[in-house]
Parts: structure tokens; sequence; C-alpha cells
């Protein structure tokens, strides 16, 4: 345990900083989900709108920095590719 002042609050601001990116990265994984579900389901009105929301909560979260700019960038281009094959198929 720290016995220093600022390493007592340096303990409380890294768990509330911790907190927030654990609930940004939960969000990612949810809208993710709903975006598989989506392409698993072939509708692509339904996968466009999906591909929309987790493009944008990928974009807060590097504006926020809990995630490379690239990871988002590469998971983007993942779901673009999953959204072609489907537009492609019909």
């Amino acid at each position: 345990m720290a016995n220093i002042k600022s390493a007592k609050k340096r303990i409380l601001v890294i768990e509330k900083k911790r907190a927030e990116n654990k609930s940004v990265k939960s969000k990612i994984l949810t809208y993710t989900k709903k975006f598989k579900a989506a392409v698993a389901s072939n509708d692509i009105a339904l996968s466009e709108k999906a591909y929309s929301e987790v493009t944008s909560v990928l974009d807060a979260a590097v504006a926020d920095g809990v995630i490379h700019a690239n990871c988002a960038a590469r998971r983007k281009s993942k779901f673009a590719k999953e959204l072609d094959k489907i537009k492609n198929a019909k």
C-alpha cells in the first residue's frame, strides 16, 4: 500500500481510468457482436447500420486513447470486407 499522498492519489486516478477504459472496451465488444449477428443474418440494411455504429464506437475509442488507431483501422477494414462479402453475394 502506498504511503505517499501523491501515490495514493495515483492509485485512485488509475482505478477510475481503468473502469472507464473497461467500459469503452465492453461497448466495442457489444457493437462488434451486433455487427456480426447482422452479417450472419444476411440483412444488408441492418448490417450497414451496425457497421456505421461499430465504426463510430471504434473512432470514439481511438479519440479517447483506449485503443490504438491502427487497431481500429484494422478492425474497420475487416468489418468492411465482411459487409462487402454479403453485398456481393446477393
